[in-house]
């Protein structure tokens, strides 16, 4: 008889991911343990063991739960109807909101995608490709001569998503611009580099 799911798993799992990204994003993920998470989870290793069987596939489930909900909240936004301006205006503003509250999300994303099996690394790189998609069809509706005479679109993808992903780095929250001002001052640099770019 297969057992059945208690009606907490979601919510307890959804602690173990919250609590796992932050001692990942703090020791590493190299050095974090399986019974160092646990213990961080306020749970038995057995418990821990319950719901994922190595730490490759919680490691996997923080990062793709992480990028799902990134790709859900960008997709949510994204406006094919819109002019391609504010259509990306409304992307960036939908990014850097996920991002707000998933600093160790993130990190461990960086981290992470090189140190899984190949298998679960194809998977995670999906979503990713989905986003970057989504951010480099944008780009080319403002400026189809990306790609005119040399493949320019990909580098310029890239970088201006390098600006999104790097800002917890820097950015601190009572600082001199806010989370909503920077969307609107990075996408206003690459809309204007953009159009510049032949």
């Amino acid at each position: 008889m297969a057992r059945t799911r208690a009606t907490d798993y979601d919510d307890k799992r959804n602690a173990i991911l919250e609590r796992s990204a932050t001692l990942f994003a703090e020791k590493g993920v190299d050095r974090a343990s399986m019974s160092e998470i646990a213990r961080e989870c306020g749970v038995s290793k057995a418990l821990l063991y319950h719901y994922y069987d190595s730490k490759d596939a919680l490691l996997f489930d923080v990062i793709y739960a992480h990028l799902q909900h990134l790709d859900d909240a960008i997709a949510e936004v994204d406006d094919p109807d819109a002019a391609p301006e504010d259509r990306l205006r409304a992307l960036v503003h939908q990014i850097l909101g996920v991002y707000r509250d998933a600093d160790d999300q993130h990190k461990v994303q960086l981290a992470g995608v090189p140190v899984l099996p190949p298998e679960m690394a194809d998977e995670i790189r999906a979503i990713e490709r989905s986003i970057v998609g989504r951010f480099s069809r944008v780009l080319f509706q403002i400026n189809p001569q990306l790609n005119d005479e040399r493949p320019l679109l990909t580098p310029v993808t890239m970088s201006f998503l390098g600006m999104l992903n790097w800002v917890y780095l820097w950015f601190r929250p009572g600082g001199p611009i806010t989370r909503e001002e920077y969307a609107d001052l990075a996408t206003d640099l690459i809309l204007e580099g953009v159009k510049a770019v032949r």
